[in-house]
């Protein structure tokens, strides 16, 4: 990848540029922003460690990824400078041992970085954390997630149907990066409810294998909407031996914690009801 062989140069015009990265494999079908220096090197201002610093490494292949591999994709990807700290913080942590990076990547289940914001941050580069917030619309989420994927693509050499052996993918594997809306939660932020303090901001990376849409217009009580959630966690279709992310919209954690149930009280609940008997697990042949 041009981020750590070396300089390119393309003559004529950008759209020359772009159909250069397509010949060289460095996209992920989408078109990208030609990495010119000058855009690199205001992403790098962003950072006070040096270009070469190294921030993240793939246990399986030693492939390394430095700030400046890191800013020149998220140039690709569409950032703009402000978004790079997230970025850096987003690859620190799929670096951390209790990610699996190497799983992740190129396991057949087709997992991706799903990157969730949380803080001051989230206002400072308006983030979307309201509707559609897994959807289209807001350059932050999108690019931020892009920029992983890119990452792990061009820098770590991930590639679909070679390293990446994901048996059928999902749309999360171009971009997964959501904020949350502090202002509507009932209860503590993630970056607080992590140990961080009120003005400090957080990113945390899950690998996901999908979504799965909870639909429930009519509960009105903590276990009915908890009861549906659990549902779709246990269902054989989804049910893995790894861990489940939960997002709720304001409504249905108003409703949860209108009765004085905490964070803590939502998970012990669906850790409680989100199972499936060792029998019926191994009717269906999964993990026993």
């Amino acid at each position: 990848m041009a981020a750590n062989k070396g300089v390119h140069e393309v003559e004529d015009d950008a759209l020359a540029a772009i159909d250069y990265c397509y010949e060289r494999g460095w996209t992920d079908g989408l078109p990208v922003v030609p990495p010119e220096r000058s855009r690199v090197e205001a992403m790098l201002a962003m950072e006070g460690r040096p270009p070469e610093t190294v921030i993240a490494s793939h246990p399986a292949t030693g492939l390394e990824c430095s700030l400046h591999g890191a800013a020149v994709n998220a140039v690709m990807a569409g950032c703009l400078p402000e978004y790079f700290p997230v970025v850096v913080a987003a690859l620190e942590a799929v670096n951390e041992p209790d990610y699996s990076f190497h799983a992740s990547t190129a396991s057949t289940g087709g997992s991706a970085p799903v990157v969730i914001v949380s803080g001051p941050v989230v206002r400072e580069l308006g983030m979307n954390s309201a509707g559609n917030v897994f959807g289209p619309g807001n350059r932050a989420n999108a690019t931020i997630g892009r920029a992983i994927r890119l990452i792990i693509m061009n820098v770590f050499e991930m590639l679909p149907g070679i390293s990446d052996q994901s048996t059928q993918g999902h749309p999360g594997k171009y971009t997964s990066c959501i904020a949350e809306r502090a202002e509507s939660s009932p209860w503590d932020p993630l970056h607080i409810a992590l140990g961080y303090g009120e003005d400090i901001s957080s990113v945390t990376v899950f690998a996901g294998s999908g979504f799965c849409n909870v639909e429930n217009h009519g509960g009105n009580t903590p276990e009915s909407i908890l009861d549906c959630v659990a549902d779709a966690m246990a269902s054989l279709s989804c049910i893995t031996i790894g861990q489940s992310v939960v997002v709720l919209s304001p409504e249905h954690a108003d409703i949860v914690a209108s009765t004085g149930w905490s964070r803590a009280d939502v998970c012990q609940y669906l850790f409680t009801q989100a199972n499936q008997s060792v029998e019926v697990m191994q009717r269906v042949g999964k993990y026993v």
